[in-house]
């Protein structure tokens, strides 16, 4: 459903993304992980449409993104890692104003909006404005707007970021299922623990390269230590430069 081939973005001289090769299949959940500056920002921006590569192909769903961004879009949900909203509307107008965005027909809107509030538990405050919500609520309420369209690839950046403990578990529990149910959900994070506990798989990025592809347990044997857990094994990873290591990916 994701697939960047031989994809490269230069800014001036600097290379953020260098020549990445990457897919990922229809229903997995991948963990797009990397100090800063490695480049996940720049290729979520890529993913999403918000640039094109300088050169290589970008492909959701098998529509070249650089090609036809709104064909493409429509595949997509994102969530990124600071929530945008329009203060003087709200939960409930905003969603409705991003079911029309994405065209939604109007007699499924309503149930499509239902559903969401329903899981995201935005009951108690989806009719106020959204100038009144805290992170964690303005979190929930971006998540339910990515998904009102039930989109087959859902794109999150730093999901966790302000979230309380019992928000935290709702967004996990979130991400699996939607991964479970055939989309695919790309997520970029900081939280490794996070990535080890639902990712089914794990991208390690530094220097705009791969330096690794596969299981956390395919990360353990590489490295030799079968017990560490992810944050002791990216820290020896990522602690020096080294060659991209490539792995099988899925078709």
């Amino acid at each position: 459903m994701i697939e960047l081939e031989n994809v490269t973005r230069r800014y001036g001289a600097k290379v953020a993304v260098d020549n990445l090769s990457l897919k990922i299949g229809e229903g997995e959940l991948f963990a797009f992980l990397g100090p800063n500056g490695a480049g996940k920002t720049t290729t979520i921006k890529m993913l999403t449409g918000l640039l094109r590569p300088n050169s290589g192909a970008v492909r959701i769903g098998g529509v070249d993104a650089g090609v036809d961004p709104c064909q493409a879009n429509r595949l997509t949900g994102y969530v990124p890692d600071q929530p945008f909203l329009y203060d003087k509307l709200t939960g409930r107008e905003f969603l409705a104003f991003i079911a029309e965005m994405y065209g939604l027909e109007q007699d499924k809107t309503a149930q499509a909006i239902a559903d969401q509030i329903e899981n995201f538990e935005l009951h108690a405050f989806v009719d106020h404005l959204a100038e009144s919500y805290s992170h964690g609520m303005k979190q929930r309420l971006v998540f339910a707007a990515a998904l009102i369209h039930r989109p087959k690839v859902l794109i999150v950046d730093e999901p966790m970021v302000g979230l309380d403990p019992r928000s935290m578990r709702l967004v996990k529990d979130l991400l699996r299922r939607e991964a479970e149910q055939g989309a695919t959900v790309f997520m970029s994070t900081h939280t490794l623990s996070v990535a080890e506990e639902i990712a089914d798989r794990i991208g390690v990025f530094q220097l705009g390269k791969v330096r690794f592809l596969g299981t956390v347990q395919e990360l353990r044997s590489q490295l030799a230590r079968d017990d560490n857990s992810l944050e002791q094994l990216f820290l020896e990873l990522t602690s020096h430069e080294g060659d991209a290591v490539s792995t099988a990916q899925p078709e």
